[in-house]
């Protein structure tokens, strides 16, 4: 296969200039139907393995296709013709859409749009795993001011809240963001202490827990628990009703769309029905 060897350079040759590298039938492929194959990295051996591995499975789907086109009926070959147009102007227009929808759709949600749809539909969005609302330090259990840490985690007014800010970067790990829902999972993964015997504990409101493993000890404060098949609150479900949104707003623009495109055909004489 003399092909192999042909330099890097040839494959950047105006098309009108180029060789072929191989045929089946009248089809032919050159080096610029190869070009997606090479990377900055690939060794030489590596590009010819591709490039021939590539050849190879080309001329077999195109001896494939040459084969069908001589075996199968004309009825099979006019339908797969017509599913290949329809396929084809399906993509183009498609494509075209979203290019105008990109251009013309309102992405901003307002709380009040989110809270009309969520009033409207709550019943569908339900819990499928525990949430919870909590805070946490990770610590060295031999620090002297433990006891105090606990208070002001459990106390957490403001000044609690900003003296605990100030000294965070002395912690293992921290949350003290406790104002937003997490999956109670998801804090199962990030506290080592917490097992399949104690990870109840997480899941009573207003408890207070502490933990003691190999690298510290986790003090951490539970605000609130909402747990499976609940409802699931609005701040936590808003990107999901976001999007929903976003959906119907761009099917109807699509639907707008359309009939624009289709009356602004029939004024400037590009579309008309023949009675």
């Amino acid at each position: 296969m003399t092909f192999l060897l042909v330099s890097c350079e040839y494959f950047y040759k105006h098309e009108d200039e180029q060789k072929p590298v191989a045929r089946v039938n009248d089809v032919f492929l050159y080096p610029t139907d190869l070009q997606h194959l090479y990377t900055d990295t690939m060794t030489k051996s590596d590009s010819l393995l591709r490039v021939s591995n590539f050849v190879t499975r080309w001329a077999t789907k195109e001896l494939l296709v040459s084969g069908a086109k001589l075996n199968l009926n004309e009825q099979k070959l006019h339908e797969f013709n017509r599913l290949a147009k329809q396929y084809k102007n399906d993509l183009y227009a498609s494509s075209y859409l979203d290019a105008l929808v990109r251009r013309s759709i309102d992405t901003v949600i307002t709380m009040d749009e989110a809270e009309i749809y969520y009033s409207s539909n709550n019943s569908i969005f339900t819990l499928k795993e525990d949430l919870i609302k909590f805070r946490y330090i990770h610590v060295d259990e031999n620090r002297r001011d433990l006891a105090d840490l606990k208070t002001k985690l459990q106390r957490f007014n403001s000044e609690d809240r900003y003296e605990l800010d100030s000294i965070a970067i002395q912690f293992k790990s921290y949350s003290l963001n406790d104002s937003i829902w997490i999956k109670a999972s998801q804090a199962i993964s990030k506290i080592h202490g917490i097992n399949t015997e104690n990870k109840n504990e997480l899941l009573k409101k207003s408890n207070f827990i502490q933990l003691k493993d190999s690298l510290g000890v986790y003090l951490m404060q539970i605000e609130d628990v909402l747990e499976r098949n609940s409802t699931a609150p609005l701040e936590y479900i808003k990107p999901t009703i976001d999007q929903i949104i976003i959906n119907k707003r761009k099917l109807e623009l699509i639907k707008e769309l359309e009939k624009d495109i289709t009356k602004d055909a029939i004024k400037n004489k590009k579309f008309e029905i023949y009675n």
